[in-house]
């Protein structure tokens, strides 16, 4: 039977990046079928919100889905579609790898990382206010019940994959209770997999950062609380290519919800400019998740192809395709 994956467009680019990851699906003949549900900027005038209820019923009712990019305004306007998505649907894990690919001019090679963020808590749990007329005040929640079910599914996950060093970030020298509490819970959930890894160890979030930028090829898996983790991946993302090139997952007990990382560019949509390989990435993880592993890897080896091609790759990868030309590429790659 064909399964049924919910289809988030998005908005600007979204839509071409994402039919850039359907038209690649099909060439990869796997028995999906898209259910297409409109979210954000594009809907809220029509719907009134920029979360239709018809979106979550839809995500519930498949339990898989792939979204494209969606716009949030700064400053005023409406909360982040995406950070609403995590919260209602219980996403609680956002794993973003960062993984060198080949044909591109990077300073690092052989990077290989993996980051498990925690999604529904700390300072984006959003709950601040103003006091008085001249302070605003932001309380960063973490909870055990949180902590541990990020930190299992880490190493699980982890071990799953035959990773072998899982590093702990926190500021706990200095937030002693919230992610003193992380820390703690870390070390006892560790407890239960010491025996499956060489290394489990921790850094302050500082340092981590220092670290990743002078010798990112020592770290392996990284757990993260919300903040931290948001940061970190990005700055993980620059060390293998951008944001162009950085795949999401958002993992609940049985919902997934596979993103890219980047925002959705809306002074490019339409110009056949958008690089789709973040998104042909998470799609790509999609099939890992659903059990298409054969067509998964061969999906990765078609991406690779186009990528040593710099007729192939897009222009922000140094090449000179554009969306179309990129995703006919891998499709053609697939034969």
């Amino acid at each position: 039977m064909a399964r049924t994956v919910t289809l988030i467009p998005g908005d600007g680019i979204g839509p071409e990046v994402t039919g850039s990851a359907k038209e690649v699906i099909a060439a990869l003949d796997v028995d999906i079928e898209w259910e297409i549900a409109e979210a954000g900027e594009a809907v809220m005038e029509k719907e009134g919100t920029p979360l239709p209820e018809t979106v979550l019923e839809s995500i519930r009712r498949n339990k898989v889905a792939l979204k494209g990019p969606l716009t949030t305004p700064v400053g005023t306007g409406f909360r982040s579609v995406n950070v609403a998505l995590r919260k209602e649907l219980d996403l609680y894990a956002n794993i973003r790898p960062a993984l060198s690919l080949p044909g591109l001019d990077l300073p690092y090679k052989d990077i290989d990382i993996l980051l498990f963020r925690e999604n529904t808590e700390d300072l984006y749990a959003g709950v601040e206010h103003m006091v008085g007329r001249h302070a605003a005040e932001s309380i960063k929640i973490i909870t055990r019940e949180g902590t541990e079910r990020i930190c299992r599914m880490a190493f699980e996950y982890s071990r799953d994959q035959g990773r072998r060093h899982v590093t702990v970030v926190h500021k706990a020298n200095i937030m002693k209770y919230t992610d003193g509490l992380f820390r703690e819970v870390f070390y006892e959930v560790a407890r239960d997999y010491e025996n499956d890894f060489e290394e489990i160890d921790e850094r302050i979030v500082d340092n981590m950062a220092m670290q990743l930028v002078m010798k990112p090829n020592l770290y392996d898996v990284l757990v993260c609380p919300n903040l931290y983790g948001d940061i970190l991946s990005d700055l993980c993302a620059g060390l293998t290519g951008g944001l162009g090139v950085a795949p999401g997952a958002n993992i609940g007990e049985d919902i997934a919800l596979f993103e890219p990382v980047h925002g959705s560019a809306p002074k490019y949509a339409g110009q056949n400019r958008a690089n789709p390989l973040a998104t042909l990435l998470s799609a790509k993880n999609m099939l890992y998740y659903l059990g298409y592993n054969e067509a998964a890897d061969r999906m990765q080896e078609a991406i690779n192809a186009a990528l040593k091609n710099p007729e192939t790759r897009t222009k922000d990868l140094g090449g000179s395709a554009g969306t179309r030309e990129f995703t006919r590429a891998i499709v053609a790659n697939l034969g």
